[in-house]
């Protein structure tokens, strides 16, 4: 059996950032396994700019962005396997996994660091009443479609829930000669970024109906139109039904970690984000196996899944060098009043650096408020914000010095707002 001191599951911008942060840190034994026929990821197929203003001062497409990552990884003589499966991991990092060159084989890794990215929540898991006819797609598949293989999926579009690759791609099928009708949104607010709003659907006069759902799907071999409804208070008011006729429906309703491998192992996942819960330095309950990017929470830039990743090599390196044995003392952090989830979910102070990023999502649209952060009932932190969206993931900076002279049994993070009515 092969053994490799950091295995890292994933090759696209998580685990390339991932690979490179231990890189740097001074760990050389690093394997990237990767299922696709090439590196990057979903990025391979996001030919739209806005990617790499934080990491790189200017804005690049998906491929440009992986491109950087890629050829550096080659530059550093990283080793990754390509078109390899990942099947199974056992507790004690023993990785199975399958390629056509190799068949079925085992690693055993001292470290890993899992970056399996994210799927997209199929139709199956949306209970769409109706027929099952040609012509519905994930956004992700319509997009892979146009801008990988030059296929249209239809002429005339629906397109179910606004998040940011959804609005996307009612931008690029508009550009590609598509008539997109309308983006309908269950939620009473968009969660897809303000930029893509306006860029994708406010500039092409695509018009966004919130409080709104598909309840019925009509067509035979292919899809002939879809019926929409009112949501009002979780309540589908099906008198309010109208029939919109359009050969291809999109579905943008939100993006769920690859947890299979998680579960396997039996590692701890989040009710919210359904990912891994982790601690200040991204390690799941399992020593020595870390998570970040998409697998972790879903991102809504590229570029923090990147910064993140990057923590994640430095500490597996780090727990390398000097594996932690016993029992540590970690302080749970919790979300308070309209906060979703936060990552890190718990910290221990003594492994904790001078200043930990702390990222979540709020629970509806706030406006005017202040992000608090309390050590047990003491405020150590109030940060005004002018709005606040689900869409749009928040960060804060945590610092030891905040934490320093408190009793610490518990750190809980909430908002101070009031919820946006418009």
């Amino acid at each position: 059996m092969r053994k490799v001191r950091l295995v890292i599951i994933g090759g696209g911008p998580a685990g390339l950032a991932a690979a490179l942060g231990a890189k740097h840190a001074g760990e050389d034994d690093i394997l990237i396994l990767e299922r696709d026929k090439q590196l990057g990821g979903i990025l391979n197929q996001c030919i739209h700019n806005g990617f790499g203003l934080h990491t790189f001062h200017e804005e690049l497409t998906g491929p440009e962005y992986a491109a950087r990552f890629s050829c550096e990884i080659k530059n550093q003589n990283i080793l990754y396997s390509l078109n390899t499966m990942v099947t199974n991991i056992s507790k004690d990092k023993i990785i199975t996994a399958v390629n056509p060159s190799e068949g079925l084989f085992q690693i055993q890794a001292q470290a890993i660091i899992l970056a399996m990215g994210c799927t997209e929540r199929p139709r199956g898991a949306l209970n769409i009443p109706g027929t099952r006819p040609a012509g519905i797609y994930t956004a992700g598949t319509a997009q892979k479609f146009v801008n990988v293989y030059g296929l249209m999926p239809g002429k005339e579009v629906v397109i179910l829930g606004s998040g940011d690759i959804g609005l996307i791609m009612a931008r690029r099928m508009t550009l590609e000669g598509a008539k997109v009708k309308m983006v309908v949104e269950k939620m009473p607010y968009s969660s897809g970024l303000k930029r893509n709003i306006v860029q994708c659907l406010e500039d092409f006069e695509i018009p966004l109906k919130l409080s709104h759902t598909v309840v019925d799907i009509e067509g035979n071999r292919r899809l002939e139109a879809v019926w929409i409804a009112q949501v009002k208070e979780s309540r589908i008011l099906l008198e309010t039904r109208e029939r919109i006729s359009c050969d291809t429906l999109l579905l943008s309703c939100g993006l769920i970690p690859e947890n299979e491998l998680s579960t396997m192992m039996g590692i701890e996942l989040s009710d919210q984000t359904k990912g891994p819960k982790v601690n200040e330095s991204l390690e799941t309950n399992i020593p020595g196996v870390f998570a970040c990017g998409n697998v972790l929470h879903v991102h809504d830039l590229v570029d923090f899944v990147s910064q993140e990743a990057s923590m994640a090599g430095r500490k597996a390196v780090e727990y390398l060098r000097e594996p932690k044995s016993g029992q540590k003392h970690e302080v749970p952090v919790e979300a308070g009043n309209g906060v979703r989830y936060t990552v890190p979910s718990r910290i221990c102070l003594e492994a904790m650096e001078s200043a930990l990023p702390v990222r979540f999502r709020v629970d509806q649209i706030y406006k005017d408020g202040f992000f608090c952060v309390y050590g047990n009932d003491q405020r150590i932190m109030r940060r005004p914000f002018r709005i606040a969206t689900p869409g749009e993931m928040v960060q804060i900076l945590l610092t030891k010095k905040q934490l320093e002279g408190i009793d610490l049994q518990r750190i809980r993070i909430e908002l101070e707002a009031k919820i946006n009515e418009n």
